[in-house]
């Protein structure tokens, strides 16, 4: 119930925060129209790239280790929103002070930044997957030592289920590297460094001076501003809905062993999934590799935002099955 309220606590005042932006374009653009068209299309920017299958699968992870270890992860995806739209912002301040020679630093910084962005987010990924694989191995040694009949106090939430192996020990810092929500926050500028969204804003708000004479910074500001208020309410309520999902699991200490092992075996696939895309997209277009996988690799790495939302459904599936087998096989009665 605490975290239904903080949930809600939370999502309002964001949507009042998306609803201030928009007070802020309509009073800005109010005899334009052209420009209010324009200030919907940055908010779309930031509703669509939330979904991006690289942002949930870092926030879904991220949360998934946050509750487990018994701490507070429903801003997990605010915190790391706000990251990435801070690179946006800096762009976007960047192109309002000087229009000289823009054109070409934007192409400087798509070329550094994405590679830059890319690799983080790859590395991330991949990292976590390996990581995980771990974990999915020491719940899977825990669960299958309950249904024989051991003690299930000794599986209780907050045991160590990374056991004792040297694997185990070089892993825990990455693990650990994240312990609080606020730490998404250097991730997620991290991951932004990609500038691709970042030079959408920033063109956007350069058109958007050079269409209207005379507009000042501040009013260019409205569509950043739009970008990062659609994108932290979507992110944010991802990590809401991720943390009810997980909180359901770790109330009984077998139903959190038998979630943990169907949504990590998830978390395992869905990184490995988009990391090796990622990571296979940059390199063929670094490297001008061509073949049926590049192809396949540079489609799915345009489309990351249709491979976002089926991140969300396999979870939410996962979810829901976990609840299903749960019941059916009687292992609430174990």
């Amino acid at each position: 119930m605490l975290n239904r309220r903080f949930g809600a606590r939370l999502l309002g005042p964001l949507i009042l925060c998306n609803l201030a932006a928009w007070g802020w374009a309509l009073g800005a653009f109010h005899r334009a129209p052209a420009l209010l068209g324009a200030a919907l299309l940055a908010w779309m920017f930031g509703l669509r790239h939330a979904v991006d299958a690289d942002h949930i699968a870092a926030i879904d992870n991220v949360v998934r280790k946050l509750v487990q270890s018994g701490r507070r992860a429903q801003t997990a995806g605010l915190w790391f929103s706000l990251g990435h739209s801070t690179v946006v912002v800096l762009a976007t301040v960047v192109v309002t002070v000087s229009a000289l020679g823009i054109e070409h630093w934007l192409g400087i910084a798509r070329q550094i930044g994405g590679v830059a962005g890319t690799l983080v987010s790859a590395t991330f990924l991949l990292g976590i997957a390996i990581a995980n694989l771990v974990v999915l191995h020491g719940v899977w040694r825990s669960f299958a030592a309950v249904r024989k009949g051991d003690a299930i106090d000794a599986y209780a939430p907050g045991a160590d289920l990374m056991g004792p192996g040297l694997m185990a020990r070089l892993l825990r810092p990455l693990l650990r590297g994240i312990t609080k929500s606020w730490h998404m926050y250097p991730l997620g500028f991290l991951f932004g460094l990609g500038f691709d969204t970042a030079t959408e804003i920033g063109v956007l708000g350069l058109s958007a001076t050079q269409a209207s004479q005379g507009m000042s910074r501040w009013q260019v500001m409205v569509f950043p501003a739009l970008f990062t208020a659609g994108m932290a309410l979507v992110d944010t309520i991802d990590s809401v809905l991720m943390v009810h999902a997980y909180g359901w699991a770790i109330i009984n200490p077998l139903r959190k062993l038998w979630y943990n092992l169907t949504i990590t075996a998830a978390s395992v696939l869905v990184a490995v999934l988009i990391g090796s895309v990622e990571l296979l997209g940059l390199m063929g277009d670094r490297m001008a590799l061509h073949g049926p996988l590049w192809a396949v690799a540079g489609a799915l790495n345009a489309d990351l935002g249709y491979l976002g939302f089926a991140v969300i459904g396999l979870f939410v599936a996962c979810w829901i099955t976990s609840f299903i087998v749960y019941r059916w096989q009687g292992y609430h009665r174990v």
